[in-house]
């Protein structure tokens, strides 16, 4: 099918409005917000209400801290504050609509966007990935990423630069062959867990930046590791084993000159990789302890809290995971056997069939992924009774903890005002004076400091305006934005409130067999303490109907307790790239059928002109890198360009001026080495790989900042760049050179 050339359309409004929706969607793909706007409050409430009344949801008992203004003057808010994301999933879909509502685009520019064309088939290349995805997170949930990383750090023993080394070599062979996100997924944990229980890595910045450089380089050797391969191999209808071919020399070349320009010019800092690393060490008993599946909810018990906690505990306790990892055996065998059947077969097909006529590759993953996912809901099912009388376990001791953790705050509250109403202030760390002087001599006199007394923990039961009692303790917070305001007070804990019950009734008979002369008035204060923690029967028993979230969050809890595995990989599967991916498909065929694609491919024709092959080769690796920072993530970029230089293709053949295969393939080729490489460049949006990274990171307590992201990136990147494009150069002047001939037509190098 022959591409339009047309460029007369750009004037039209239409058009114009389409790039400028265009450039605007990318940049609020860089930069995502939310958008605040405001509902009545009556109007919210009775939305609530009805939820509640079709039991969608638990009735609500009392008011919100949304309820009230931000002065807490006690006044209820008139209106209720909600916020929209716009991100890379929202923000997409949004400018399709919005351009499908003034009719700059219409049903051609959806189907060819979805459905395919011009040798690009979205759907194909999703069902492929996601299918080719589930065997790579399968194999890394079980456990087998973690435990060779153990092992290499084993092998690395405490010479900084050596295991430095080792784990270059490690995630660069494993990322090439299962992809860059299943070693982001548990190789950023993993580094995040060894630098923190090093001593002297003062900050684990060479570390985590190497580590996804060379998961995102490693990722461009074969089609299947990355979504951007999929459409660029489609869109010029290349063998999978002839990108392979063409793509390994120069990929093998940029790790190799890489290393030791990370190593001695840009990580050359005893605080980042220091020559012998301290290591704390693992207890012997914390050695012979069984590891647990860190895929059952709850696994670790409370452990898994307090290894947030950065103190000694949670360092400690950060080792054992390390150095005491889970491995499914059967599982991690049968994975790969299942990921190595299934790339063969897939090369294999693909070499064979003809251009004309071949059977999308997904025919071959998702039988493969079946397999696999039939494995992992049989392992479940035969283990669901060991599965969960662990996550039972976990789980109770999670709410045993809080529940204590609750009473001896409240208690210690308590006796405070006790001490407060019976003017003893001073053997609390309080004063009923307002003197600097005052505070400072109790304080003294009492040995406490001001630190202690900041840290003095608050009332964890307070008694609101409705009369009611509720725990203030911060729910967990989720990474994901919710469209409804949280409300803490919607419901209560009920587990924790019958820990809280049964911890009472064995401190109670505990104080009531001692000698203690107070024992009597401890009791009757515990018993009040108690008493407030509950909830009013009537309120428990409205509390305990069942709603449609509460048999939603019923019924995954149950999934993750039975079926462990199938429910962490479809959980990490990366769904969000479906909508994303689709949508950029009709935004870039919008700015096909509007003209303005072939302006760029005059544009990029006049370059080539001037600059020849090697002006092809750089220039498309230097563009392909910049825009996967503008143009909608590294895949948009991939689209964008391929686009591009079809329709300069197009130009040519009209002219009856056919590109040569050294510069076509050279361009082509630039691309491929610019997308990969571009995802570790300037922005954490250069690839959804980036933002899963940052997002691994900062559940670790590790804060990458943008501007820290550019500025080590950008040597890392600079450098990349230089060595895969001067390779195919290089290949290139040998004659017809590495692109032109070595696979595509069959004859020798040089």
């Amino acid at each position: 099918m022959a591409v339009d050339l047309d460029t007369s359309q750009i004037k039209n409004w239409r058009s114009i409005i389409t790039l400028l929706v265009f450039i605007i969607t990318n940049i609020i793909v860089l930069f995502p917000f939310h958008i605040p706007f405001y509902v009545p409050r009556r109007l919210w409430n009775g939305f609530l209400k009805t939820l509640s009344s079709w039991r969608v949801i638990s009735p609500r008992h009392t008011q919100s801290k949304h309820d009230y203004n931000d002065d807490h003057n006690g006044k209820v808010k008139s209106f209720v504050r909600l916020d929209f994301p716009l991100n890379f999933v929202t923000a997409p879909l949004i400018a399709d609509l919005f351009l499908l509502a003034i009719l700059a685009i219409g049903r051609k520019e959806v189907h060819d966007g979805t459905i395919g064309a011009e040798s690009i088939s979205p759907i194909d290349i999703m069902a492929f990935f996601l299918t080719l995805a589930y065997i790579a997170i399968s194999i890394d949930a079980s456990g087998l990423i973690r435990y060779l990383a153990f092992k290499v750090l084993q092998k690395g023993g405490k010479v900084g630069h050596r295991l430095f080394f080792y784990l270059y070599l490690f995630f660069f062979g494993l990322g090439s062959f299962i992809g860059n996100d299943p070693i982001i997924l548990s190789g950023t944990a993993f580094l995040a867990y060894m630098t923190r229980v090093s001593s002297n890595i003062i900050h684990p910045r060479a570390w985590i930046h190497t580590q996804f450089a060379i998961a995102n380089i490693a990722s461009a050797i074969l089609v299947s590791s990355n979504p951007t391969n999929l459409v660029l191999a489609g869109a010029f209808n290349i063998k999978f084993i002839v990108y392979t071919a063409n793509m390994i020399v120069p990929v093998v070349v940029t790790a190799i000159v890489l290393f030791p320009f990370l190593l001695y010019i840009v990580f050359a800092d005893e605080s980042l990789i220091p020559y012998s690393i301290k290591m704390h060490e693992l207890s012997e008993e914390a050695r012979a302890k069984k590891p647990v599946n860190p895929n059952i909810p709850n696994a670790r018990g409370n452990a898994e809290v307090e290894e947030e906690a950065d103190n000694e505990e949670g360092k400690l306790l950060s080792l054992e995971e390390i150095m005491n990892p889970f491995l499914d055996k059967g599982g991690a065998s049968f994975g790969a056997l299942i990921m190595t059947v299934t790339l063969v077969t897939v090369l294999a097909l693909n070499a064979a069939s003809q251009s004309k006529g071949e059977h999308p590759v997904f025919w071959v993953t998702l039988p493969g992924a079946f397999v696999m996912f039939c494995w992992d809901v049989s392992f479940g099912w035969i283990h669901r009774h060991e599965t969960r009388e662990i996550a039972r376990k976990g789980r109770q001791e999670v709410e045993d903890a809080r529940a204590e953790r609750a009473l001896r705050e409240g208690r210690e509250e308590e006796e405070r005002r006790v001490a407060l109403e019976n003017g003893d202030a001073t053997n609390y760390g309080l004063t009923q004076t307002h003197s600097p002087e005052a505070v400072f001599s109790s304080e003294k006199g009492n040995g406490r400091t001001n630190d202690e007394i900041t840290r003095t923990p608050t009332l964890l039961v307070s008694e609101t305006s409705d009369g009611l009692n509720h725990t203030s303790t911060p729910p967990m917070e989720s990474s994901t934005s919710k469209l409804v305001p949280r409300d803490e007070h919607l419901q209560n804990d009920q587990s924790s409130t019958s820990a809280i019950s049964t911890l009472n009734e064995k401190q109670e008979l505990s104080h009531s067999n001692s000698n203690s002369p107070t024992s009597g008035e401890v009791d009757e204060k515990k018993q009040k303490f108690s008493e407030r923690s509950s909830p009013e029967p009537p309120l428990q028993h409205e509390r305990q109907q069942a709603t449609l979230v509460s048999l939603t969050s019923e019924g995954y809890r149950w999934l993750q307790e039975t079926f462990p595995t199938v429910t962490a990989v479809v959980a990490h599967l990366p769904f969000a790239l479906v909508p994303f991916a689709f949508c950029m498909f009709v935004l870039v065929q919008a700015l096909v059928n509007k003209g303005w694609v072939n302006v760029f491919a005059y544009g990029w024709d006049h370059w080539v002109n001037k600059t020849g092959t090697v002006g092809a080769i750089g220039g498309m690796g230097f563009l392909s890198v910049i825009l996967c920072n503008f143009a909608g993530t590294n895949i948009g970029t991939t689209i964008l360009l391929s686009r591009i230089i079809q329709a300069w293709q197009q130009i040519h053949m009209n002219n009856g001026l056919p590109i040569t295969d050294r510069t076509f393939w050279g361009t082509v080729y630039g691309m491929a080495i610019g997308v990969n490489y571009g995802a570790f460049s300037t922005a954490f949006s250069a690839s959804l790989a980036g933002l899963l990274w940052r997002d691994i990171l900062a559940r670790k307590h590790i804060k990458v900042r943008r501007l820290e992201f550019m500025r080590v990136n950008l040597p890392i990147i600079a450098i990349a760049m230089a060595v895969g494009c001067a390779v195919l150069v290089g290949g290139d002047l040998c004659g017809e050179g590495i692109i032109g001939r070595m696979m595509l037509k069959g004859e020798g190098v040089c």
